[in-house]
C-alpha cells in the first residue's frame, strides 16, 4: 500500500461524491429501517472557518473520506466517515480521524462528538481505539436511540 495522502476538497469534488454515495448505499442497506440514517451536512458547514471536508487517498486513488463541522463555540462533529472496504484495516480510518481533530483544533474548539450506527462494529473499536467515549445522544440522533451511539473526546 502506498502512503496515505489526505487532502481537503468540497462536497462537490467528484472523489468526494463517489465516497459519499457508497457510504450511503452501505449505510441504508445496513440500517433500512426510516429514519435510522443521518446524511445531513452542507456544503456550508465545511467551509474554511467553520469546518472541513477531508479525502484520504492512496497512490492517487480517493479511498476514504470524514468531515468536521463546527456545533457551537466549543464543540465539533465528525460527520460522513467513510474508509472504501478494500482497504479497511490498514490505518486509513485512524488517519482520517487525526486530520479531522487537527482541523477541529484550528477551529479552536475543545470538544469532538460523533454520531456512529449501533451496527458498526469495526466503527465503533476505531472511535474507542482513537479515544473516544460513550455520551448521550444529541441533536438530531436523539430520533434514533435504537440505531445510534454518540461518543466524544476532549481535545484539550
Amino acid at each position: 500500500m502506498g502512503n496515505v495522502d489526505i487532502r481537503r476538497t468540497t462536497l462537490a469534488s467528484p472523489d468526494a461524491a463517489r465516497l459519499i454515495a457508497a457510504l450511503n448505499a452501505e449505510l441504508t442497506k445496513t440500517f433500512p429501517e426510516p429514519g435510522a440514517t443521518h446524511f445531513s451536512l452542507s456544503p456550508a458547514q465545511v467551509v474554511a472557518g467553520d469546518g472541513a471536508f477531508l479525502v484520504a487517498y492512496i497512490d492517487d486513488v480517493a479511498v476514504g473520506c470524514g468531515a468536521v463541522r463546527r456545533l457551537d463555540q466549543t464543540t465539533a462533529e465528525l460527520k460522513r466517515m467513510y474508509v472504501d472496504p478494500s482497504v479497511r484495516g490498514r490505518g486509513i480510518g485512524r488517519a482520517l480521524i487525526e486530520a479531522l481533530e487537527r482541523e477541529a483544533k484550528l477551529l479552536g474548539v475543545t470538544t469532538v462528538v460523533l454520531e456512529t450506527g449501533t451496527r458498526l462494529e469495526s466503527a465503533i473499536r476505531l472511535y474507542e481505539a482513537a479515544g473516544y467515549a460513550r455520551i448521550p445522544l444529541y441533536g438530531e440522533y436523539l430520533s434514533s436511540p435504537d440505531t445510534s451511539l454518540c461518543f466524544g473526546k476532549s481535545l484539550a
